[in-house]
């Protein structure tokens, strides 16, 4: 078999691939007399069809299957024979085999790039820090009380932060009504930031049966195009005010989250032993991500497009699962909002597997072992937990892959010149940085 390769631009290779006559005709002939043993023809008993016959009936179809078989296999021949790393399956241009000639065809396919990895001795990553204080323990429990809030009218008082009321508006646009600006019994929690700013803030200070003309622009921003930027009025009635009422931290309340006795001090322990757990991952992920973006924006380099598609491909069909629940075809989702993030994926995966290659990283049994425990420890029944991630190939590998990234970040922030970030537990939590 003879293989010539082209460079057709920085990632595209053309395959011209040549497989001699003999080859292609000895498996034709194999595979006839494969077919002649189990031939059924009228007129002749089974397995003993003339060759003649089972040629004149079959032989053109046996040699196209024949040479979809060559072609397949010569293509992957040529790629190893070549230390070529294709992406995605080649495109296969019009096959030419002449009476009594070779077979050959050419393969254009996407390559993943030769990289050569930046030094980063010179570049700055910053990682941060965090702990779990008293204070954070309470407020989180200030938190649990805020969800357990149930709201009672209040007749007489103003409307200030934190109230909840049912409100009439009507919004116009130099004196036009425009589409959604309009709403009747609209339940609003002041200070929830649920709508535009200085609409909330507009409220404070009415009271139950009051109307009142509010000035407030759109957000430059704002999704609906022609609204973007305009200055708007809207009229306000507030129909009903509503105070929270706060339950009690006593025992009730904290048996309302599992703990028997109601020991509050247990219960703050248990709380501190789950932030910390989150905490833990927030950090992680968030000095993961600062230590790629560090490798990312060192080593700028082009990525296969095949790549791209394909990855755009599944962001679209998580969207569609996490916002649609199923009611999404992805399909019909347009490519340009996922592009970037695909880009920014594939880039980081060619990356991290070249760092890995390049200073022989392999995922750690130890470190596997602990980020599962990690894992199960979240889990009542953390033994189930376990057995399944060492039972399941694609989940353990899974957790593989992320043990073997941190073990690339850690690797980066080794070589990089580190600053070190002391961060609040809200800080740290807030946005859960993914790498």
């Amino acid at each position: 078999m003879q293989v010539n390769v082209e460079n057709t631009s920085a990632l595209e290779r053309r395959l011209t691939i040549t497989v001699p006559a003999a080859d292609v005709d000895t498996q034709v002939e194999a595979k006839l007399v494969e077919t002649s043993k189990r031939a059924r023809i009228d007129g002749f008993r089974p397995g003993k069809v003339p060759m003649k016959e089972v040629r004149k009936r079959f032989g053109a179809s046996i040699r196209q299957e024949v040479m979809g078989e060559v072609i397949e296999r010569g293509f992957y021949q040529a790629v190893t024979q070549e230390n070529l790393r294709p992406v995605g399956q080649p495109t296969i241009e019009p096959v030419d085999m002449p009476e009594g000639g070779d077979l050959s065809f050419v393969a254009v396919i996407e390559v993943f790039p030769d990289v050569e990895l930046a030094d980063l001795s010179a570049v700055d990553v910053e990682q941060a820090e965090s702990s779990v204080a008293a204070k954070d323990v309470n407020g989180m429990i200030e938190n649990l009380r805020s969800q357990k809030k149930e709201w009672r009218e209040s007749a007489r008082a103003a409307v200030k932060a934190g109230d909840r009321v049912t409100i009439d508006f009507v919004g116009s646009i130099d004196g036009e009504l425009f589409d959604g600006g309009s709403a009747e019994g609209q339940t609003l929690e002041i200070g929830s930031g649920q709508m535009i700013p200085g609409f909330e803030d507009g409220i404070i200070g009415m009271k139950k049966g009051e109307e009142k003309d509010i000035d407030v622009n759109f957000p430059d921003d704002y999704q609906a195009e022609n609204l973007k930027g305009k200055a708007a009025v809207f009229k306000i009635t507030v129909q009903l005010l509503e105070r929270a009422d706060l339950p009690k931290v006593d025992e009730d309340f904290v048996k309302s989250f599992g703990v028997e006795d109601g020991d509050l001090e247990k219960f703050k322990g248990e709380l501190k032993v789950n932030m910390q757990r989150e905490l833990d991952q927030a950090i992680t992920n968030r000095n993961k991500k600062a230590a790629f973006d560090a490798l990312l924006n060192a080593n700028d380099i082009e990525v296969p497009k095949a790549a791209v598609s394909s990855e755009i491909h599944s962001l679209k069909h998580q969207a569609a699962e996490r916002f649609g629940k199923g009611q999404i075809d992805p399909h019909t989702l347009p490519d340009a909002p996922f592009e970037e993030e695909a880009n920014r994926r594939v880039k980081l995966g060619v990356l991290v597997g070249e760092w890995a290659r390049q200073n022989e990283l392999k995922a750690d049994a130890d470190r596997v072992k602990v980020a599962i425990d990690r894992i199960a420890s979240a889990y009542e029944d953390g033994t189930q937990v376990v057995e399944y991630y060492y039972g399941n190939e694609e989940a353990l590998r899974q957790v593989e892959t992320m043990v073997l990234e941190e073990m690339t970040a850690e690797g980066i922030c080794n070589q990089a010149k580190v600053t070190q970030t002391k961060l609040s537990y809200e800080e740290a939590v807030a946005g859960q940085a993914q790498a």
